[in-house]
């Protein structure tokens, strides 16, 4: 009996690779490498059995995966309808050092994570910071829209 499961993200897109490629680089994740000895996904699940009008295109490469291997693995799940309202379920990234680091390089370091995902794709959607509340965190989306927050 299995008493604590193992947690997957699954997030519905249209484009798994590229947002596969996306979250490697915001999380520090690594796109997860095909079982060996396959070269690609698409080799593996060739041989696996799966038709190839089910694979979509590329070299199906819709995970990604904490090389510690500590956060759970993320997959990209291709779908056909496009994203419609706001997500019911968000990521948010710490990376401020949390409220024993002072305001100030706490929203210097949330800015220029916001700055490094802009760069790689992502948008900004708002800014909120209050120094008497020490808050700062900046709501974003990533390339297909998917909301989430860096604080």
């Amino acid at each position: 009996m299995i008493t604590n499961p193992k947690l997957q993200l699954t997030i519905d897109c249209a484009e798994p690779e590229r947002l596969a490629a996306f979250w490697s680089a915001a999380l520090g994740y690594e796109v997860e490498p095909p079982p060996a000895p396959f070269a690609s996904w698409r080799a593996y699940w060739l041989d696996q059995g799966l038709p190839e009008e089910e694979l979509g295109t590329g070299d199906c490469s819709d995970s990604v995966v904490d090389p510690q291997g500590v956060g759970p693995r993320i997959w990209f799940q291709q779908v056909p309808e496009p994203k419609a309202t706001k997500n019911r379920l968000h990521l948010d990234l710490g990376v401020s050092g949390g409220r024993g680091v002072p305001f100030a390089t706490r929203k210097e370091r949330v800015l220029a994570k916001v700055a490094q995902l802009e760069s790689a794709g992502a948008s900004r959607l708002r800014v909120e910071e209050s120094e008497q509340s020490g808050s700062c965190f900046v709501v974003m989306q990533d390339p297909e829209g998917n909301e989430f927050c860096v604080h």
